[in-house]
């Protein structure tokens, strides 16, 4: 089994080498894929130097910039491995959570969220972690998947779950698109607790508010529209 990582990335030039370094060292068969969305602080000249010091990375560059989901978007076609997990940029999730995630696909699970409320984690801002419940409850509401934390990062999920839904994000709204057509396919998500390690606005945090009410308005449009 071959496990493909898939990382959007915009402005991350503190963080990326060590990003690609944290993944390259797991003991997993696997290919690095980083989809850069026209960052302007270094990170694509550092991008290109990276593609030549690790054989298991593709970097694929956006000529405009269009969000993250879009980002992920691109990634997903250019997948080879059996398993995807996406991956953020910055250092706020360890990819030795992998591991747990993987376990529960070697178990049989198609889709296995790492959540970080059963983590027990320290939020950084109370209004996002009461944002990040409002909409996993609609979600659970709408599309019954019981889950405790629709937005997370670390998605991981079998390459045909992947093929089986047609995505249309553009920004951070691909967490609750991704959860709405999935659970409307009838896949089950499996959650295990992960580690986080949040970082302020200062640090480069990127979700903004506005990006909480775009994820509850298309949980409330994918309910009816595909």
């Amino acid at each position: 089994m071959k496990l493909s990582v898939v990382i959007p990335c915009y402005n991350e030039k503190d963080t990326i080498r060590e990003i690609v370094k944290r993944v390259d060292v797991l003991d997993i068969n696997k290919e690095i894929i980083i989809v850069d969305n026209v960052s302007t602080d270094g990170t694509r000249e550092i991008l290109k130097e990276l593609v030549s010091q690790y054989a298991n990375l593709r970097v694929f560059f956006h000529r405009k910039h269009m969000g993250k989901g879009a980002a992920l978007r691109t990634g997903f076609k250019h997948v080879k491995g059996d398993v995807v997990v996406v991956q953020d940029a910055d250092l706020e999730y360890s990819p030795q959570e992998y591991y747990k995630l993987l376990k529960q696909i070697d178990n049989g699970a198609m889709i296995v969220y790492g959540s970080r409320i059963k983590g027990r984690n320290k939020m950084m801002y109370f209004q996002y972690y009461l944002a990040n419940i409002l909409v996993s409850l609609i979600a659970n509401i709408l599309y019954l998947p019981f889950v405790t934390d629709v937005l997370t990062c670390y998605k991981m999920f079998k390459k045909e779950v992947m093929d089986s839904i047609n995505l249309k994000c553009f920004g951070f709204e691909f967490c609750t698109e991704f959860t709405a057509k999935v659970r409307k396919k009838g896949y089950r998500i499996c959650e295990v607790p992960i580690k986080y390690n949040p970082r302020s606005y200062e640090e480069g945090k990127k979700i903004k508010k506005k990006d909480g009410v775009i994820a509850i308005w298309s949980l409330l449009k994918y309910r009816f529209v595909d």
